[in-house]
């Protein structure tokens, strides 16, 4: 292990930064509609959106990635292995976030959405400035422990060649053959990276529930 070889894996650690992130946001914008979908109270989008999320939550992430990765390149989409798994990952994210927002939306008392009817506000305003701001504070710990999931479900990335920070280590190990060691390293780095979001998540969750004992 030197200088190349770490510089190899850190270059890995950032496409694990990078996947993590497109996946996150992307899955966090899809997921605002899946949830609102979800709380629409239209009993077809409802029931579609249901699905959707029982799709991607019953079935391996796994198997997403490849059903994505080689259902696109028979539809004649070559796209390279990272916008692929990019998808999966968005896909993935949107699915386990809006379920996370759709319950928060629920959780907040049905009485204020009556009263911003009572006060004619449209859906938008009602969502906007009633609803959403206290659902994404119920959802935030949730939320971040969402993140953490995702930033070490990336290493399953690795499977379909993508040189992320797990497929990094596997190819270092096999050049020094010090496999205990270089893995070790991955170890620390996703600790590094996953560490301070869980306290965070924590964190939050503790004094989100302050007011309320």
């Amino acid at each position: 292990m030197g200088e190349p070889e770490l510089l190899f894996l850190l270059k890995g650690l950032r496409w694990t930064v990078i996947l993590s992130a497109i996946g996150f946001v992307g899955g966090g914008v899809a997921g605002l509609a899946v949830a609102l979908a979800r709380t629409s109270e239209i009993k077809w989008l409802e029931r579609a959106t249901g699905s959707y999320i029982s799709l991607f939550q019953g079935t391996p992430l796994l198997m997403q990635l490849f059903v994505v990765y080689y259902a696109l390149a028979l539809v004649g989409l070559d796209l390279e292995a990272w916008q692929a798994v990019a998808i999966g990952f968005t896909l993935n994210a949107s699915a386990f976030l809006g379920d996370i927002w759709r319950g928060s939306i629920e959780a907040i008392p049905r009485g204020q959405t009556e009263a911003a009817r009572a006060l004619s506000l449209s859906y938008v305003s009602r969502m906007k400035d009633v609803i959403l701001p206290q659902a994404i504070r119920i959802s935030l710990p949730a939320t971040v422990g969402f993140l953490v999931q995702l930033i070490k479900g990336t290493s399953l990335a690795s499977i379909v060649g993508f040189a992320e920070l797990t497929r990094s280590g596997n190819i270092v190990s096999n050049q020094t053959f010090k496999p205990l060691l270089v893995f070790g390293i991955v170890g620390a780095m996703y600790f590094v990276l996953c560490w301070p979001l869980s306290l965070l998540g924590s964190w939050l969750e503790r004094r989100l529930a302050a007011p309320t004992r």
